[in-house]
């Protein structure tokens, strides 16, 4: 819902912080505010999501006055946390359920949260610090540290500007350039980091914020049959705290599986497609907004828009694209935003119910090894094993290859997508939210077994299409899965394209 900015580097001068603060103001047009004391600065710029008024501004004070938080997302179930503490909220906001919640219970509340987040407290008593991150990365947070002090950010162009001199990290390069995605919390630069996923930092014990504290993780092992009502009851749930917002929201559909069981179950007015218009799908699209009687957009790109879209994104953010089709989402995303402010999408579903078939179907049929996972799984070009086997050595501790590549896609593929989506939506001051990526819907699925989740074999997404088959049109049920194609070589052969 907004950018976060916070320094106590003493060679940042105001104008400096404010000037690197404006860089991200698209992720949060509709207010900016600042805070300095010594030498630590604090800005945000904030996209209204909850409470619209402007008493929710951040930087936002603790009704004690000790602690100053800035935040990036949502937390769902704030509601329920002020009533089960009863803390007396002076504003409809989870901003301030959040710092109260960190003035009682310090680093202890962050198991407590259900949402998507990246936010720094600030303690004016003693100049300590906190920094934590939600449990799967749906928000970004990049850091710059050095002797001197710290710099983090929602934004790598933001720390850049901070930046005299920057070098381009070789083993990230290498990552991109093999897997086209970056891993181990790297970053193009050597100089700045992503603060991991399920991660905080307390400045009072540490002295490098490199050296952050685990607070989530899980393991999979892929031993148990799960209950289908589970399911279903979790993934209502996510999608019921997904739609709590006072901006309108509205759903992507795209016609395929994870899309339309969002649009079914959030009954909203408005859903979303993007595609060419020789190649696109929009009639599986038509066939659930049809049924579920939204207000459909399709989005016709041209081909000629692709490469300006593709420049402005990268000269906005300063990072690489992972994969083309975060191009399609941005000028959806731009389309998008004259209606709604907040958009559901359906991401993670791939990764809980094992719907990269050929990957997964090989891993629980063949004994693990790198040359078949490079096969089945990498993007990029080039015979770098090392990293690739550098990548994967984390998940060395499980016994069989599905569970290596179970881990793999939840932990890092996933990670990747969320990226992109964040990119694609926030440049466009609009709030995407993933039901699917829902922590206690990871958290039952860690342990759903292979014939669990496939029908023994014969079925991608099995559960998903048994439970909803009620509520899904048949002939999305029981489409062919593709991707999101994006024919570049359209695009660069295009007569209008400038070089």
């Amino acid at each position: 819902m907004c950018g976060v900015l916070f320094t106590n580097l003493n060679t940042i001068t105001k104008p400096k912080f404010i000037e690197s603060l404006n860089l991200m103001s698209y992720r949060g047009p509709d207010s900016q505010g600042y805070y300095e004391n010594n030498n630590f600065k604090m800005g945000h710029n904030r996209l209204k999501i909850l409470d619209l008024d402007d008493r929710s501004n951040q930087p936002f004070f603790s009704n004690c006055g000790k602690y100053i938080c800035i935040f990036n997302g949502e937390i769902y179930n704030y509601r329920e946390l002020a009533k089960q503490h009863n803390i007396q909220l002076r504003t409809t906001c989870d901003t301030e359920l959040l710092v109260e919640l960190f003035a009682r219970f310090k680093d202890k509340m962050l198991p407590m949260l259900n949402g998507m987040f990246a936010f720094i407290i600030y303690d004016l008593s003693d100049n300590s610090f906190f920094i934590a991150r939600d449990r799967l990365g749906i928000k970004p947070l990049y850091f710059y540290n050095s002797s001197k002090g710290v710099a983090v950010s929602s934004e790598v162009n933001a720390l850049l500007n901070f930046l005299t001199s920057v070098e381009i990290d070789e083993i990230g390069m290498r990552q991109y350039k093999k897997m086209r995605t970056f891993f181990d919390n790297k970053t193009l630069y050597k100089n700045i980091q992503m603060f991991p996923a399920g991660h905080y930092y307390y400045s009072i014990s540490e002295m490098s914020i490199s050296n952050c504290s685990k607070y989530w993780d899980i393991n999979f092992t892929l031993d148990k049959d799960i209950e289908d009502e589970e399911i279903e009851h979790l993934l209502k749930s996510a999608v019921d705290y997904r739609n709590i917002s006072d901006v309108p929201v509205g759903t992507y559909l795209s016609g395929g599986l994870d899309s339309t069981i969002i649009t079914a179950l959030a009954k909203q007015t408005h859903s979303w497609t993007v595609g060419f218009n020789d190649n696109n799908e929009f009639d599986y699209s038509q066939i659930a907004a049809k049924e579920y009687g939204v207000s459909h957009h399709e989005i016709i790109v041209d081909y000629e828009e692709f490469i300006p879209a593709l420049n402005e994104i990268i000269n906005l953010r300063k990072e690489p694209l992972s994969v083309p089709n975060e191009v399609l989402l941005h000028l959806l995303t731009k389309q998008v935003k004259k209606e709604n402010t907040v958009v559901l999408s359906g991401e993670g579903a791939d990764e809980l119910f094992f719907g990269y078939d050929r990957i997964f179907w090989w891993a629980e049929s063949n004994d693990w090894s790198i040359e078949s996972f490079d096969k089945f799984y990498s993007y990029g070009t080039g015979n770098d094993m090392e990293i690739i086997e550098e990548i994967m050595s984390k998940y060395n501790n499980y016994d069989t290859s599905l569970e290596k590549i179970a881990a793999f896609f939840q932990k890092e593929h996933l990670h990747g997508l969320l990226r992109r989506l964040d990119s694609s939506t926030m440049i466009n001051a609009v709030e995407a939210r993933v039901p699917f990526v829902d922590h206690r819907l990871i958290e039952l699925m860690s342990a759903a077994t292979f014939n669990y989740r496939t029908d023994y074999g014969k079925l991608i997404k099995a559960p998903l299409k048994r439970i909803f088959s009620k509520i899904t049109p048949y002939k999305i049920v029981h489409r062919k899965k593709i991707g999101f194609p994006v024919p570049l070589d359209k695009i660069f052969n295009s007569s209008n394209l400038q070089p």
